[in-house]
C-alpha cells in the first residue's frame, strides 16, 4: 500500500564491552532499515532481553565472563520462534564458532567487518538467508577433526534425501547461494528454495549453514 514503511530490522547487540556494544549501535542505527532495540552484556542477560525487545536478529558476541554466547545461542534458539543470530568473533580461526553455527546460529562475523557489510548481513538474516562466508568457514572447518562416527552419520542422514536434494546440499557446502545454485543444477529460484526447504524439514536443521556443515561431515564439500 502507498506510504506504508515497512518496519526496520529490530537488533539486540550483545557483547561484553561496552565500546563494542556502542560502536555496533552507533553504527547501525544510521543504517537505514535497521533499528537497535536493545543491548545485553552478557549471555545472562539474553532472556529478559529479547522478552524486553522482542528482536528480529542478535548480534552475538562468543566469550562472554557468565555464560558465553555458544550457551545463550544454543538456549535461544530453543524458544518458541526465535530470533536469527548472527555470531561475532575478533578472530576468524576461532573453533568456538562452528559450535556456535551447530548451536542455531546464522552466521557468523569478524568485529572488524566493514559497517556496511554488518548491516547488509543483519538485513540478510533476517530476510532468512544466513551469513555463510567461504573463504572462513573453509578455514574453520579446516582446523577442527570430524569426530568418530560423524562421517557415517552425516552419509546416513544425507541417504534420506532425493539426488537432487543431495545435490543442493553439496552447493550449500562449497557456499553457493541460491542463484548460483539454480545455475550450476539449471533449476529456477524457486525450485531451489523449495528444496532447501524440504531438506531443513526432512533432516531437522534450523537453517542452511547446519546443511553445510553437514555436507562438510560427509567429506562432500
Amino acid at each position: 500500500m502507498a506510504g506504508v514503511t515497512a518496519r526496520p530490522v529490530r537488533v539486540l547487540v550483545v557483547d561484553d564491552d561496552a565500546l563494542v556494544r556502542a560502536g555496533l549501535t552507533m553504527m547501525l542505527d544510521g543504517a537505514p532499515g535497521i533499528a537497535v532495540v536493545g543491548e545485553a552484556s552478557d549471555g545472562d542477560q539474553v532472556p529478559a532481553a529479547l522478552d524486553a525487545h522482542a528482536p528480529d536478529v542478535v548480534l552475538m558476541d562468543v566469550r562472554m565472563p557468565r555464560v558465553d554466547g555458544i550457551t545463550a545461542t544454543r538456549r535461544l534458539r530453543a524458544r518458541p520462534r526465535p530470533p536469527e543470530v548472527i555470531v561475532l568473533t575478533t578472530f576468524d580461526t576461532d573453533e568456538n564458532i562452528l559450535h556456535a553455527l551447530r548451536a542455531g546460529a546464522s552466521g557468523f562475523l569478524l568485529k572488524d567487518t566493514p559497517p556496511a557489510r554488518i548491516a547488509e548481513a543483519v538485513r540478510q538474516v533476517a530476510a532468512g538467508e544466513p551469513i555463510l562466508s567461504p573463504r572462513i568457514t573453509r578455514r574453520l572447518m579446516d582446523r577442527v577433526a570430524v569426530q568418530a562416527g560423524a562421517y557415517a552419520q552425516a552419509r546416513a542422514t544425507l541417504a534420506t534425501l532425493s539426488p537432487r536434494e543431495r545435490d543442493v546440499v553439496v552447493a550449500i557446502g562449497r557456499g553457493h547461494g541460491n542463484a548460483e545454485i539454480g545455475a550450476e543444477l539449471d533449476m529456477t529460484l524457486a525450485t531451489v528454495k523449495s528444496h532447501v526447504s524440504h531438506i531443513l524439514t526432512k533432516l531437522g536443521l534450523d537453517n542452511r549453514t547446519q546443511i553445510a556443515l553437514l555436507a562438510h561431515d560427509a567429506g562432500l564439500a
